[in-house]
């Protein structure tokens, strides 16, 4: 009997369970608080400043640049176009056991490294020796653009490229024709992003530097501006 008073006095109905009215102002005053914590956490809302080599580009790069070839449209300087990350792991898509479970691992890494996720790429055709069929995921790949894409490449010169072991500088002769720039590393441990105690296998990656140059010198001197640490005593 007492507590049906209790009840009554605290408007429920006797049976305990709060009325439909109560459970709706409930509800409307966590959607109230809800919003007014994100309002608090949020703050003010600023544009994340540009990568560091975006304006070493703006304002050295280009000026160089223009004072070497002659450039009198700023929009005629070569720069950058994409960054290009991939890897070939054919042998874990035909080596059954763990070879899923590596390349699952594998990917992670070069999340990691990338800062994005990377695209599964598949083999165009049936390739017998190698056990490889058309279709089957042979490796991965990541393109990345933009501030990204200058964030990584601060990351190639100022961490991973110092982490090489004997390193004499960087191959001149990587250029194609159109003035796009590869190179590699042999193993995914020169990112301190990846953590070397938990590495199984060691893994290699080629990094492709797509620019707008349109002959090799000049896509050699954009990133020698940008601070590639070429090889001087190797024929170019």
């Amino acid at each position: 009997m007492a507590k049906e008073e209790k009840d009554k006095k605290g408007g429920k109905p006797q049976g305990g369970k709060p009325s439909p009215e109560e459970i709706a102002a409930r509800k409307k005053a966590k959607q109230a608080q809800k919003q007014a914590e994100e309002v608090a956490d949020e703050g003010p809302q600023q544009p994340a400043p540009p990568a560091r080599l975006i304006e070493h580009y703006r304002a050295r790069v280009v000026p160089a640049l223009q004072q070497k070839f002659g450039y009198k449209n700023v929009l005629a300087v070569p720069r950058l176009e994409k960054i290009i990350i991939s890897m070939g792991l054919g042998k874990f898509a035909t080596s059954g056991g763990d070879g899923k479970a590596n390349f699952e691992k594998a990917e992670k890494e070069l999340s990691v490294i990338a800062g994005q996720k990377p695209l599964r790429t598949k083999a165009k055709k049936s390739v017998a020796n190698f056990k490889v069929r058309e279709g089957m995921e042979t490796g991965l790949k990541v393109t990345l653009r933009g501030n990204r894409m200058y964030e990584f490449l601060d990351r190639v010169l100022t961490l991973a490229i110092p982490r090489v072991k004997d390193f004499r500088g960087l191959s001149p002769s990587g250029f194609d024709r159109a003035g796009n720039y590869n190179f590699g590393f042999n193993e995914q441990t020169v990112f301190p992003e990846v953590d070397s105690a938990g590495i199984t296998f060691q893994q290699g990656m080629n990094i492709t530097m797509v620019t707008t140059a349109s002959k090799p010198e000049e896509g050699r001197e954009l990133l020698k501006q940008f601070g590639f640490p070429f090889r001087e005593d190797e024929k170019k």
